[in-house]
């Protein structure tokens, strides 16, 4: 599950590695070409009822999201920005992209104005379980599990996205393992081995951590954290919980 390559295929080189977002506002993916995979990942132990697949209306995935509500979802800003409402449908709740679940259009795109965030707003409520985003993110050293249907493999284009969701027991890394971070919003996520990580597809997807026996929501795949592909280098990922004000405003209080 290379994750790494999430944000949208190695923007141009490190930012088209991942996603794009090399500077706080993300840059635009070119549909079809976002999304990063999970690199060195498993086939998924368990069925997420708030895992996302956001795909075209071809049913083509293009990127990953958590349902934070009936009808709301957290995703990167790159895998939507410059996309109508009309052009997207979610597959929520299911372990094949293909099939499963509930599948529904969107209403609705809301982009942060200055960092790689976004809500979709569903065409109408769906019933699997939403996730809780965290109080917070947590300290480095805190264990979390990086989900989503990104490229297995590191090379762009080398492989499709599986058909099986895929995931990757992670942790929080110092901030300065990760290039052109912006601490205060965004995690540092390491690569176990140097070799596993958020890839192409990825984008946009979870990552979570247990908290009392449950799964809570304190990250979104964002970009690359300094490789030139997916796996070999940390991840950035936006921190949910700090971005709670700006959901709420928008989704209601999460």
């Amino acid at each position: 599950m290379k994750i790494r390559a999430l944000l949208v295929g190695l923007l141009a080189t490190a930012a088209a590695a991942l996603g794009t977002a090399g500077t706080a506002a993300a840059t635009p993916a070119s549909p079809g070409d976002v999304g990063t995979m999970i690199v060195g990942g498993t086939n998924a132990t368990q069925t997420y009822s708030f895992m996302v697949s956001l795909q075209n209306t071809s049913g083509g995935h293009f990127c990953g999201g958590s349902l934070i509500k009936a009808n709301w979802v957290v995703t990167a800003k790159h895998c939507v920005q410059g996309k109508s409402p009309a052009s997207i449908r979610a597959r929520i709740g299911t372990t094949n992209r293909t099939s499963g679940g509930s599948y529904v259009g969107a209403a609705a795109i809301h982009t942060h104005p200055s960092y790689d965030m976004a809500l979709v707003r569903l065409a109408s409520s769906v019933t699997q379980t939403p996730i809780k985003v965290a109080a917070s993110s947590g300290a480095v050293g805190t264990a979390t599990r990086i989900i989503g249907w990104g490229q297995t493999c590191a090379s762009p284009g080398g492989c499709g996205a599986p058909v099986t969701l895929q995931e990757l027991n992670t942790s929080i890394v110092a901030d300065g393992s990760c290039s052109g971070i912006y601490g205060s919003v965004e995690i540092c996520t390491g690569n176990p081995g140097g070799t596993a990580g958020a890839c192409y597809g990825d984008s946009g997807g979870p990552q979570i951590k247990m908290v009392s026996g449950q799964w809570e929501l304190i990250g979104a795949t964002s970009r690359s954290g300094g490789g030139s592909t997916c796996a070999v280098r940390p991840s950035i990922y936006e921190d949910v919980p700090a971005f709670r004000s700006w959901i709420s405003g928008l989704a209601g209080a999460v």
